[in-house]
C-alpha cells in the first residue's frame, strides 16, 4: 500500500548516507520514526532489528507474517519480535511493498546459487559480521544474526510456492518510514549483491533519517 509520510528531511534529527557495501548501526528510541530511503532506485537494504536493551529479542519473520496474514511488508504492518512483541510499525511507503522471506546474501548462499568462485564476494552477511565484531559492547556475534527484511527487494512467490529474485520495484527517491514501539536497534546492510537484479547488478548508496 503506498503512503507517503508527513514528516520534511529538514527537521529530521539526524541523518546518515551510507555506502553501497557497508553497514549502519543505530539505536532508534520508542516513538522515534526511522526512514530508509533508496537514492538511486532498486537497491536492497537488508535490515535486522534488536531490542536495544535486550538483543536476544529480536525481529520475526515467522510472527510477523502470522500476525499480518500476508507475507509482504507495508504501510500499516506491524514488525513482530521473537517474543510477540510489536517493535515498530512502517507508517509510511512509497515503494508498495517489501521482501521478508528471501533472507540475505551470504558466501554460503553465492557459492549454491551462482558459482563456487562467488564464494569471496562480499555479502550482507560479511556487513552484519563486521558491526557485530567492531562493536563488541553490544554483546553480540553471529549466532545473533537472524531474520531480516529486505526492504526494496522484491522476491516474488512463485505458483509452486517458490521463491524467484526479480528485478525490483523501487525507485530512486522511494523510502519506507517506521515508528518504533519499543527502544530498537537497527542494523542495516546495504546489499553489495551484484549476481542477481536485487540492486539492478549496480549497488548505490542509500539515506538512513530519525525523527524523534
Amino acid at each position: 500500500m503506498i503512503k507517503e509520510s508527513e514528516l520534511k528531511p529538514e527537521n529530521a534529527s539526524f541523518r546518515e548516507t551510507v555506502p553501497a557495501g557497508d553497514y549502519f548501526l543505530k539505536v532508534v528510541k520508542a516513538g522515534e520514526t526511522v526512514r530508509i530511503l533508496d537514492l538511486e532506485g532498486n537497491q536492497a537494504a537488508d535490515t535486522l532489528f534488536y531490542n536495544a536493551h535486550n538483543p536476544t529479542e529480536r525481529y520475526s519473520a515467522v510472527d510477523t507474517i502470522r500476525e499480518q496474514g500476508n507475507v509482504y511488508l507495508t504501510a500499516g504492518s506491524k514488525l513482530m519480535s521473537s517474543e510477540n512483541n510489536v517493535m515498530l510499525e512502517i507508517t509510511a511507503d512509497t515503494c508498495g511493498r517489501h521482501d521478508t522471506l528471501g533472507g540475505a546474501c551470504a558466501a554460503e548462499s553465492n557459492t549454491t546459487r551462482y558459482a563456487l568462485e562467488k564464494k569471496c564476494m562480499h555479502a550482507c552477511r560479511d556487513s552484519w559480521l563486521v558491526a557485530v565484531t567492531e562493536h563488541e559492547e553490544l554483546g553480540m556475534t553471529k549466532r545473533d544474526i537472524t531474520h531480516n527484511i529486505n526492504f526494496f527487494m522484491n522476491v516474488p512467490v512463485t505458483a509452486d510456492g517458490g521463491l524467484t529474485f526479480a528485478d525490483g520495484i523501487s525507485d530512486a527517491g522511494k523510502y519506507v518510514e517506521l515508528k518504533a514501539a519499543m527502544d530498537v536497534l537497527v542494523m542495516i546492510s546495504n546489499c553489495p549483491q551484484l549476481n542477481n537484479p536485487c540492486n539492478a547488478y549496480n549497488p548505490t548508496p542509500i539515506e538512513v533519517l530519525v525523527w524523534s
